[in-house]
Order: C-alpha cells, then structure tokens, then sequence
C-alpha cells in the first residue's frame, strides 16, 4: 500500500487548495480512505473521509461546508478540494487508508496566513 499526498503550499485566509493523494496497493472503493491533519504542537485529528462499501462521506464539524472530499477510482485519486481557509487550518495533511490496521501517507503542509 503507497500513499502520496501532494497540493499542500502557501495561500492567504480565504483562498483555497486542493490536496490529492496518489493510492496505490489496494482497491480504492473498497475501503475507507480520508484525510487527517496535525496542526503544530497539537494531536492528529481528523478531518474527512470516504467509507469503505456505501462511499459515504463525513467531514469534521470544523470544515463541514468549506471541505469537500471526492474519490477518483479510475485514476486512483484521492482528493480535498478546501475552500475558504484560515489560519486554524495550518497543519500537515496525510492521507490514509484503513482496514484492520491504518496506512498513512507521508502528508503536505498547508500553511495559511492571515
């Protein structure tokens, strides 16, 4: 199982990014897959993901509305489309994939300036 995140960068409050996460070694639609975030000094937390089975979607309370979470099958691709960013979203951003044990990928900073 391989997990590249990338589309992480600089932006100013308001503005938006988009993160991908390139899936590999597994069956994309088969399992939850999402995105988690660890801001400095502080836990991991999570911020959105796509269950295995149904595709349903989940968002943190925190981004619901502003995040939106897709999954490209064909292409293998995982995406965070976030909107309307602030300074609270600074973190680095991994995503995973989860069934018995979780994998990781090696996560991309966002970082947003006020």
């Amino acid at each position: 199982v391989q997990l590249q995140a990338s589309g992480g960068g600089l932006v100013q409050a308001g503005g938006s990014l988009r993160l991908s996460c390139a899936a590999s070694g597994f069956t994309l639609d088969y399992y939850a897959i999402g995105w988690f975030r660890q801001a400095p000094g502080k836990e991991r937390e999570g911020v959105s993901g796509i269950r295995g089975g149904d595709g349903s979607t989940y968002y943190a309370d925190s981004v619901k509305g502003r995040f939106t979470i897709s999954r490209d099958n064909v292409r293998r691709l995982l995406h965070l489309q976030m909107n309307s960013l602030s300074p609270e979203n600074t973190a680095v951003y991994y995503c995973y994939t989860s069934w018995g044990r979780t994998f990781w990928g090696q996560g991309t900073l966002v970082t947003v300036s006020s």
